[in-house]
């Protein structure tokens, strides 16, 4: 593009804080920089018309971890570390909460479960309600997460489903309202969104990015907040894509099921929105075919995904699929974000691990403290 003396003046001049992703963690760093240094410029930078990643196509979910996911981390890591990113989870649904409000948000708290269609799964994951409930309530004051309901299992309509434990502390939001006031929020505080504008090349040792069409654009501190998509830019980090696989049905009259769910370990996961059922997952059916950038969906994981629906959800009922899409997650060897200093420009804050509903606003807030 041929920017004009008004456009470079105005918005291609240097800034002092350069985002580069306008999601959920680039916007509260905005928000966090601003609240710390109100005087400096910042501006965010976002190469699609909404965010291009997850922050904008994630299913909702104000969750921080089921039985069956937890114990599974547990088993891969450490009892603390686990717990820590626990506790961070949960701080940071608060602090999105307190920040935007419940009624932004479309907040429910109608409670999360986690579905077994096996015995031993199951038996597995109530045996250890104890151990988690003194685990949560140690690390975040919570007291009594995780309880058995299976008596709720005939009231949602399943067939097939064994056993149900429940979240008492999970709810739902509306992601669109969410973004859509987090952006509003953004805004009044002096700071710039520009949509539609790709980084075609970052200079590590220099505080200088060049766009795609070769403009350069000068800030003295830069924020790569790209989460999935970090690697096409700082190539050297421990985080990949993974993309997560969704549908939507249309509305059904009479739906049963109220609440997000989560079943094989996290893995598939749905949850009721305007009398409709959104269904998403299917990762673990080719984990390698789903490390991608690329936003098109699957047959093979769309057709898992109406077979779960169509068996297990809401069997003998008719339905029809009203869209179907997909996110780009950012995944690691650990769970645990990437918050750092690259040098005495570029910084980073990326790697969500599939909770940035959950995580994005302390991420956000603590990337924004390392950079004032």
């Amino acid at each position: 593009m041929q920017l004009s003396y008004w456009e470079k003046s105005t918005y291609f001049n240097t800034t002092d804080v350069l985002i580069i992703g306008s999601g959920i963690v680039g916007l509260f760093a905005a928000l966090e920089i601003k609240k710390l240094a109100p005087k400096l410029k910042v501006l965010i930078l976002e190469r699609g018309a909404l965010p291009s990643g997850a922050s904008s196509k994630n299913a909702g979910f104000a969750c921080f971890g089921s039985p069956g996911e937890l114990l599974d981390d547990i088993a891969n890591s450490s009892e603390t570390e686990v717990m820590n990113l626990v506790q961070k989870r949960i701080k940071g649904l608060t602090k999105l909460r307190k920040t935007l409000g419940d009624k932004a948000i479309d907040y429910k708290g109608l409670g999360g479960y986690e579905v077994f269609d096996t015995e031993a799964d199951y038996e597995h994951c109530a045996g250890q309600l104890s151990y988690l409930n003194n685990l949560v309530k140690e690390s975040a004051g919570i007291h009594q997460t995780y309880s058995i309901a299976d008596s709720k299992i005939k009231s949602f309509g399943f067939d097939g489903v064994r056993h149900l434990l429940y979240n008492s502390n999970e709810g739902q939001i509306n992601t669109g309202s969410m973004m859509k006031a987090l952006v509003l929020k953004v805004q009044k505080t002096g700071t710039t969104i520009l949509n539609g504008i790709s980084i075609k090349a970052l200079y590590p040792d220099a505080s200088v990015v060049v766009l795609d069409d070769n403009t350069e654009l000068k800030a003295n501190k830069i924020l790569v907040c790209t989460n999935g998509f970090a690697q096409q830019l700082l190539p050297y980090l421990n985080v990949h894509p993974a993309r997560a696989q969704v549908l939507i049905t249309k509305p059904i009259k009479d739906l049963k099921i109220k609440g997000s769910f989560h079943f094989d370990k996290g893995y598939y996961y749905f949850r009721n929105i305007d009398d409709r059922i959104l269904l998403g997952g299917g990762r673990n059916l080719d984990f390698k075919g789903e490390e991608t950038y690329n936003l098109n969906t699957t047959p093979l994981i769309q057709s898992s995904l109406e077979k779960l629906l169509q068996e297990k959800i809401i069997p003998n009922t008719k339905f029809e699929i009203e869209q179907r899409w997909s996110g780009i997650m950012g995944l690691g060897k650990e769970k645990s974000p990437i918050i750092k200093q690259i040098n005495s420009h570029v910084y980073c804050a990326v790697r969500l691990g599939g909770m940035g509903v959950a995580l994005g606003s302390l991420v956000g807030e603590e990337a924004a403290k390392l950079i004032v």
